[in-house]
Parts: C-alpha cells; structure tokens; sequence
C-alpha cells in the first residue's frame, strides 16, 4: 500500500506521539506533531474546564488549521507524511467540553476549516483501556496533565471510540493497545510496520502479536 499522508490517533496516553516517531524512523518518513505546549489555555483549562474549555478549543483548532494548510502547500510531495492527529479530533474534545452555545459557534468556525483540509491515506486509531491510559499519563509525569480526572478520561475514550465507531473519512486501522507496547517490545512494533503496508479500503481490526501470546 502506497502512503503519503498517514495519521494516528488515540486518546491522551495511548502513545500517538511514541509510536509516530518510531514510524516515521523505520519509513525515512516526515513527522508532524501537535503543538500542546503552544496553547496558553490549556494548564487553565487543567484547572477550570468550564472556564477556559472555549478559548482552549479555538486554539487548538486554528493551530491544528495552520498546520494542516502548510500540509495542503506541499508538505505531501514528501515520500510520507507520519501526523500525531487527525484535524477532525478536535470536534470530540469540543463536544465534552463546550457548552451548547459554544458549541455552536465553533462548529461554524470549524466547518469553514474543514473544507481545506487533507486527508490521510490511513488512520491507525490505538484503542486502549480508561485504566492504561491513565498509567501512561501518570508515568510520562507532565506538569499540566497532573489535573486530569479519571471522570475526564473515561468521558473522553467513550467519546473517541462512538467517534471511529463512525468514522469514514480515510481507510482505518483500530488497534487494540491495552496490552502491548509497541514503543519498548520490538516483535510488536515489527508486526504493525508491516499491517500497515498491507491494502486497507475500509476498517479493519488489527489483533497485535503481543495479544495472541
């Protein structure tokens, strides 16, 4: 399968930044991350969601914009393109924490956007238990994360997972991650490298190595 644009998605701690930089190194590929540590609402937000959730979004929104347009002018002609996200995750975390009325507003702004945006060739979506996520959130040990709540975790995986229930924009890869690591065991991360090169039009399932052991 040829790629030039591949995106991975998961909710926070399921490894999506890890597991693009060791792709984009065994592909010789191009990698773009997000920038969290940009957005100077989001240690508030931590604090406050309700306060700072809107302002939060936006600029994760117009940032995640920004990049996906210098995408769209010529980043593709690159062999592969490896992205830590997918543009539209941002409307999952808006949905949780927008009021209605915010919610409105920015569902305006983003469908504007949106019309300019790429697609990616394949999405690997890493589906991962409440209970690993939170571990790999605890153990990576960032200052602003230390407020996140289980209640806001185990909100936002249900949300991730009804959305990929239905996603259908690019060919998908759901990978069940609870149980293995792709980032430290070599024979796991061997074997996705190679499902990833295989012929995918649709969804598929993928059952690692490391769950058949």
């Amino acid at each position: 399968m040829h790629l030039q644009y591949l995106a991975i998605e998961g909710v926070i701690g399921a490894g999506k930044t890890s597991l693009t930089q060791k792709l984009a190194a065994h592909f010789s590929a191009k990698k773009l991350f997000e920038q969290h540590d940009e957005n100077p609402f989001l240690k508030d937000f931590y604090k406050s969601p309700k306060q700072f959730a809107f302002p939060t979004q936006l600029f994760f929104l117009l940032s995640r914009y920004r990049q996906q347009q210098e995408i769209a002018q010529g980043e593709l002609f690159h062999d592969l393109l490896i992205a830590d996200y997918i543009f539209p995750k941002d409307r999952i975390f808006a949905s949780i924490t927008l009021e209605d009325r915010e919610l409105l507003l920015y569902d305006k702004i983003a469908s504007l956007l949106e019309r300019d945006v790429p697609r990616p060739d394949l999405v690997l979506y890493l589906q991962s238990s409440t209970e690993r996520l939170l571990a790999n959130i605890k153990m990576r040990n960032r200052d602003y994360e230390k407020q996140i709540s289980e209640e806001y975790i185990r909100e936002l995986n249900e949300a991730y997972n009804q959305f990929f229930l239905n996603y259908t924009a690019s060919p998908l890869l759901i990978i069940n991650s609870t149980e293995i690591d792709f980032v430290h065991n070599e024979e796991d991360f061997k074997d996705l490298a190679q499902q990833i090169t295989k012929p995918i039009s649709d969804t598929v399932y993928y059952s690692p190595l490391g769950e058949k052991k």
